[in-house]
């Protein structure tokens, strides 16, 4: 496990760097802050490092191995009422203890934080249960998705939504993906899939993380439907801004309990439900719990660490910044800064290294994490240009969503159906941690700056970043459909060409 440790490292070390390096050019040159908050800075970015090493090879062996037990150990009973409620109840309490949505709901007013966060979990849960009975009914994920995001924009485009609530329900429907639930929730798909064992099957393995995004909207336009009356949500949260090293000390000191207690309460629910699981159904061997005890003690230790090092190094950090160049002379180049950004974050997600190895365990490597990486940094690039773009000219958010998800939705009858789920499924994991604690808190910095509206300009930055990948991922599976079909037998594709291997074998 030692050797395996270094090995997870030394990738996170690979993913955080490059963002690390943009903010130093930012703060040397055209967005200068002060010396206590770069070391703050640099101090959670470490912790990042350790925090996503730790995570990820915890989720190996813990949450991953016990979710796809789990899935196929009630999918046997063949009791239909007890696997709706079990998806139902784990859909609820992971969403609940998720901590990107926890930084989320401090971080607008337009509802209690608690009132928030139920919504969202129970929207979650419901479409749990969807995800389950589309797989046992053997649906096609692509028609699921046209009908149901359907239905959210004729509750997005209702006049008694009010406008306030569409960016953040659209929001809360990326941030509810996280480090804690998405290991899980795909690794439950994995069981409920191999039940079936058909040719299908590996195509449903993916596609639950797609469904249970829908659900946070879906709630949290109704709650916006019924609320007497929003806020304006132009507050903005508190940011650290320490004095001296003493003072950043003190910050990363206080942040820890506060972690610690967090934490516990996001794992605790699913260490709870793996225990049940465990006594009553699953009887694992007592030397393969120890190894799955060890990993859920890897998986808190490396959340501690790791939200830690983001809540206090990079949150202030991403507001500052935001804040400076948005007041500044060098507003204009929020769109490039926003693009490249937005390139290199997305693989210092947790949850985006446990999506790119999935996808390479299911198709046998026939979809490499390489490829899949590429795809969703390109797309995420884009993404928060666009979102950046928002911001300085104020424009509706509805104007990029609708004919984003519009034309995902189209090509999703045009692609094989395994890109269709893994793009979707990408949508809620690369809107993890590192954007609800760093690009939010940038663009909500950098609408102060301007001097836009918080709640219509800077919120959306996360739904941005969702829909990214549902357009790039499924572009690369047409091409290699479309690609393959007009190739010439003569010609061998390799992984050094344009084009990947694995693409053309896969369709």
């Amino acid at each position: 496990m030692k050797k395996n440790l270094v090995a997870k490292i030394k990738e996170s070390l690979s993913s955080a760097l490059p963002i690390t390096v943009i903010v130093l050019i930012l703060a040397a040159t055209i967005a200068p802050v002060s010396g206590e908050m770069m070391c703050m800075f640099l101090i959670g970015a470490a912790m990042l490092v350790i925090g996503i090493g730790l995570f990820t090879l915890g989720a190996d062996t813990s949450m991953m191995v016990m979710g796809e037990k789990i899935g196929a150990g009630i999918t046997r009973t063949k009791k239909l009422p007890l696997i709706l409620f079990t998806c139902l109840f784990i859909g609820i309490m992971i969403t609940v203890a998720e901590p990107d949505l926890r930084v989320l709901a401090e971080q607008t007013s337009i509802a209690e934080n608690m009132t928030l966060i139920l919504a969202v979990a129970i929207g979650v849960g419901l479409f749990l249960v969807v995800a389950f009975l589309r797989i046992m009914l053997k649906l096609r994920l692509s028609v699921l998705l046209f009908v149901f995001y359907l239905g959210v924009f004729v509750l997005a485009l209702s006049p008694l939504t009010q406008n306030e609530f569409i960016p953040v329900a659209f929001d809360s429907g990326g941030v509810t993906t996280g480090p804690i639930s998405v290991p899980f929730i795909m690794a439950l798909g994995v069981g409920l899939a191999s039940i079936r064992g058909d040719k299908s099957s590996q195509d449903d393995t993916f596609g639950l993380v797609a469904l249970c995004s829908i659900g946070p909207i879906v709630t949290v336009l109704i709650l916006g439907a019924i609320a007497g009356g929003g806020g304006t949500d132009d507050t903005v949260a508190e940011v650290i801004n320490p004095a001296d090293t003493q003072q950043v000390v003190v910050g990363f000191l206080h942040a820890f309990p506060e972690q610690f207690a967090d934490v516990a309460l996001a794992v605790a629910p699913i260490v709870g439900i793996c225990l049940i699981f465990q006594l009553a159904m699953i009887k694992m061997s007592m030397k393969h719990m120890k190894r799955v005890i060890v990993g859920f003690l890897f998986t808190y230790f490396g959340l501690v660490i790791f939200l830690t090092g983001v809540n206090v190094g990079f949150l202030p950090m991403g507001m500052t910044m935001g804040e400076a160049l948005g007041g500044g002379k060098f507003a204009a180049l929020l769109v490039p800064i926003g693009a490249i950004m937005g390139y290199f974050i997305v693989t210092a997600e947790p949850a985006v290294h446990v999506l790119k190895k999935q996808a390479e365990d299911v198709t046998n490597g026939v979809i490499s994490g390489k490829t899949l990486g590429l795809a969703l940094s390109i797309g995420v690039g884009v993404a928060v240009a666009l979102a950046m773009l928002r911001v300085l000219t104020g424009m509706n958010i509805l104007w990029l969503i609708i004919p984003g998800y519009a034309f995902s939705l189209i090509i999703s009858f045009f692609v094989p159906p395994i890109y269709t789920a893994i793009a979707f499924d990408s949508g809620g994991v690369a809107s993890g941690p590192m954007t609800a604690t760093f690009l939010l808190p940038f663009a909500i910095g950098a609408c102060v700056g301007v001097g836009g509206n918080i709640a219509t300009d800077a919120f959306g930055m996360v739904t941005m970043v969702a829909l990214a990948p549902l357009i790039t991922i499924q572009i690369l599976g047409f091409y290699g459909k479309y690609f393959k079909k007009h190739a010439k037998p003569a010609i061998k594709y390799t992984r050094d060409m344009f084009l990947p291997e694995e693409i053309i074998d896969l369709v």
